[in-house]
């Protein structure tokens, strides 16, 4: 598992190989730019870090590649990995988490009005194609024509971590497109609850559970109208992040804060989830047959979003509307609307009906089959 130091040790729990790709420290720095949070100027920012990087990634999956033992199983941002599969031929596979990537001429992944995350910003593009082209260059290969629209998907497989009922293959989808469903492991077996949790989740109603996303440093004001809201409405509240410091000073015995939580565990029993639209909170809510007020940032948050609301679990506010009068409006319209309960209860039998997990490790076994020819034909070992 090539990553940033803080997957460490969930790769280690899982018995994984682990090799770093950044230090501590520079996955710090790069979750507190304010850009990484812009609907506007995200993929820009990320690109441009990628600029510097690109053929430091590329050496390093090279060094822990083995012919004939490995098989690539890459984000579609990882740009060094897709030309590292052009140009030594490697049998690998393009995980998409959420639908957005794939950008389709349909209306079905039409945004949410004023949020802007799934258009490209101007001069994104090119960025992309300069970069590709210039590792591709570096490497032997010819230019490619596209990047986004065809090139970043793996001709060999691409899984989609998403069922069918949640965003529908579309006719311009790559055709070696397979959507598996959520993978909802979420290693709640390593994070129990804790019993000064549990004594706050017995202690009265459910709570309303608000995260603004594991590694977004900039939720200061998401918390205060979280705190505002709850308040406004009488209900308990349980916020989650990693980062005390953007939590309001004085919490009631109404209110608690944890650094990390398995939604799997908690979720079930709170009244709601309020959160940025990441697809893996969105997933596990829907598994528990919650209700969720989304204030989606950037990246594939909007997309999700808008794909929550029409599934009728969800409601959405932009980040300039995400205040305390406004949440508690409509996390009390959520809550209080039995057609929504109805929707949510619907959709969690439909993805208790699914194991995205086992569907997908099967796709990623079916690509060792050419590995194994390969070593048939001399190479080495499987």
């Amino acid at each position: 598992m090539v990553a940033a130091e803080p997957f460490r040790a969930a790769c280690e729990r899982a018995e994984l190989r682990f090799v770093p790709i950044h230090a501590q420290a520079e996955f710090d720095d790069l979750t507190m730019r304010p850009d990484l949070w812009h609907g506007h100027r995200e993929l820009r920012f990320v690109l441009r870090k990628l600029s510097s990087l690109l053929r430091a990634y590329y050496d390093l999956i090279a060094s822990v590649y083995e012919p004939g033992r490995t098989v690539l199983v890459a984000h579609p941002l990882a740009f060094a990995a897709r030309v590292f599969e052009d140009a030594h031929r490697a049998p690998a596979a393009t995980i998409h988490l959420a639908p957005s990537i794939f950008r389709p001429d349909s209306q079905e992944s039409a945004s949410i009005p004023g949020i802007d995350a799934l258009g490209f910003p101007r001069g994104v593009t090119r960025i992309a194609m300069w970069l590709v082209d210039r590792l591709r260059r570096e490497t032997g290969l010819p230019p490619v024509s596209t990047v986004f629209r065809t090139w970043l998907h793996s001709p060999q497989c691409v899984i989609g971590l998403f069922p069918e009922w949640f965003a529908p293959i579309q006719p311009d989808w790559p055709a070696q497109v397979r959507l598996t469903g959520f993978p909802l492991y979420d290693e709640s077996d390593a994070h129990a609850i804790t019993p000064d949790l549990e004594s706050f989740l017995n202690a009265g109603t459910p709570p309303i559970l608000f995260t603004p996303g594991t590694a977004n440093y900039a939720a200061a004001q998401f918390f205060a109208a979280a705190l505002d809201g709850t308040r406004r409405l009488k209900r308990r509240a349980l916020f989650v992040t990693r980062y005390p410091e953007q939590l309001p000073k004085h919490l009631s015995d109404q209110e608690r804060a944890e650094p990390y939580v398995s939604f799997s565990r908690v979720f079930p029993r709170c009244a709601a989830s309020v959160h940025h639209g990441g697809i893996g909170t969105s997933a596990q809510a829907l598994a528990a047959g919650i209700p969720q007020l989304t204030m989606p940032l950037a990246f594939d948050q909007p997309d999700n979003a808008a794909r929550l609301c029409r599934l009728g679990v969800a409601r959405t506010l932009p980040p300039h509307e995400f205040r305390g009068d406004r949440v508690a409006t409509e996390v009390a319209a959520l809550i209080d609307d039995h057609r929504v309960a109805e929707r949510c209860r619907h959709w969690a039998d439909q993805v208790r009906d699914t194991d995205g997990l086992v569907a997908t490790c099967a796709l990623l076994e079916g690509l060792t089959v050419g590995v194994r020819r390969g070593s048939d034909r001399g190479q080495t070992g499987v």
